[in-house]
């Protein structure tokens, strides 16, 4: 079956210590930690935090330590998101193809339907004023970890539950439903989408020369000469050039540059099938996009805690309404969300749920993916300007890990039996 461990351990643990971290150093000296934050690396860039002239162009730019990881360095992390999202869907064996992916896909529609009612429906109730202030971060308890979610789905079902493969494919649908959000509705800047063809341009010609015309130049040859030597004289090299290329694409266009190297993605060559995300047996899958996911592991561990030292110091005096609106969009709209629309699949569309999962398990399912943490945070500072409603909207996603209690406690209350395998 799948393992956790190595893989909270590399990855979440340095996220949750970066974030504790910040929230006791933003509670203890506010004003170092948020001059720490804001660091400027480097003036007058040609990357950074863009300064605008009286005519609305950008007149330089400013490299701060904020700006490096969250929109650099994260680029990596969403990266291997959209490797995992990209495996599932091309693969013929992936994941998210066929019938066994068309309920989570409903009930992961769900999840990200039920969440934004909840949350523009209590800020309309709040008043205007406050649906005005907090409109634009709807998106942010759409947000589902998939690590934590995970581990909280193993410990609650059991390894060997049904649901525990139902909310793993959920939760990578919700990525990449995630990765469009924040491409569509939150632009870094003034769009300029004719940069866009730099970046796919890019993408274009590393597929065409690098994957595309060794493989042509090989048809018949068992030894396949031109796909080994491009592999071994140029490895990641052309992938990495074009990944620099659509990212410096992506800042100029106004669409967030995290998002810059999901293009180049589609384009390296990878395995005829995959294990699944979290199954040991990917190590030794021996393609360059796995390869490349590799070769990433450990600068992404070092990213994720200075994504959570960097994001995550939050007073608490901040406390106000779009943390409850982030909590309730979380903790209610995603389980109610998941409920009704897998029902739905399930029963009025005749689509199933894995044999030994009953319905009241997607409610549970719910509970578990209402934990929002990395992406949720990493929404909150991209709808919200640096202030309060950005600190009250990040405490929200900090909170959410709150739903890993109720998990366990919906998982008595329906009498969810645990099955070990």
């Amino acid at each position: 079956m799948y393992r956790v461990w190595n893989f909270l351990a590399n990855y979440s643990l340095l996220l949750i210590l970066g974030a504790l971290i910040a929230l006791v150093w933003a509670n203890v000296s506010p004003e170092s930690y948020h001059h720490f934050v804001e660091y400027p690396l480097l003036d007058h860039s040609f990357i950074g935090h863009p300064h605008y002239g009286p005519d609305g162009e950008v007149e330089y730019r400013t490299l701060t330590l904020h700006y490096l990881v969250n929109d650099v360095l994260m680029a990596f992390f969403f990266a291997i998101a959209a490797k995992e999202v990209w495996e599932a869907i091309i693969l013929k064996n992936g994941s998210l193809r066929g019938k066994k992916a068309a309920t989570p896909l409903v009930a992961t529609l769900g999840g990200m339907i039920g969440p934004i009612a909840v949350y523009l429906g209590l800020a309309a109730f709040l008043g205007s004023d406050v649906y005005d202030a907090v409109a634009r971060g709807w998106a942010i308890p759409t947000a589902t970890d998939i690590a934590f979610s995970y581990l909280v789905g193993r410990l609650v079902f059991g390894a060997g539950h049904p649901a525990v493969r139902f909310l793993l494919l959920l939760a990578i649908a919700d990525d990449a439903g995630g990765l469009i959000i924040l491409a569509i509705f939150y632009p870094s800047g003034a769009l300029a989408p004719m940069w866009l063809l730099v970046s796919f341009g890019a993408a274009l010609a590393v597929y065409l020369l690098a994957n595309w015309l060794p493989r042509r130049l090989d048809r018949g040859k068992e030894a396949r000469p031109n796909s080994t030597w491009m592999r071994n004289k140029l490895g990641f090299w052309p992938y990495a050039i074009a990944g620099a290329v659509s990212w410096f694409a992506f800042q100029e266009s106004g669409i967030h540059p995290a998002l810059g190297l999901l293009p180049i993605v589609v384009t390296i060559p990878h395995a005829d099938r995959a294990f699944g995300i979290f199954s040991e047996a990917e190590q030794y899958l021996t393609d360059l996009l796995n390869h490349i996911e590799h070769i990433l592991k450990h600068p992404v561990e070092i990213v994720l805690f200075f994504f959570g030292l960097l994001n995550a110091g939050v007073e608490f005096s901040a406390i106000s309404e779009p943390t409850w609106l982030v909590l309730a969009g979380l903790l209610i709209g995603k389980p109610l969300g998941i409920l009704l629309f897998g029902w739905f699949a399930a029963n009025i569309l005749k689509l199933g749920l894995p044999k030994g999962m009953r319905t009241i398990d997607l409610f549970v399912i719910g509970c578990v993916a209402a934990i929002g943490f990395t992406v949720a945070l990493f929404v909150a500072s991209v709808a919200f300007p640096s202030g309060p409603v950005q600190d009250a909207a990040k405490m929200g996603a900090l909170l959410s890990f709150g739903a890993a209690i109720i998990s366990v406690i919906a998982g008595k209350v329906t009498g969810v039996v645990k099955q070990d395998g």
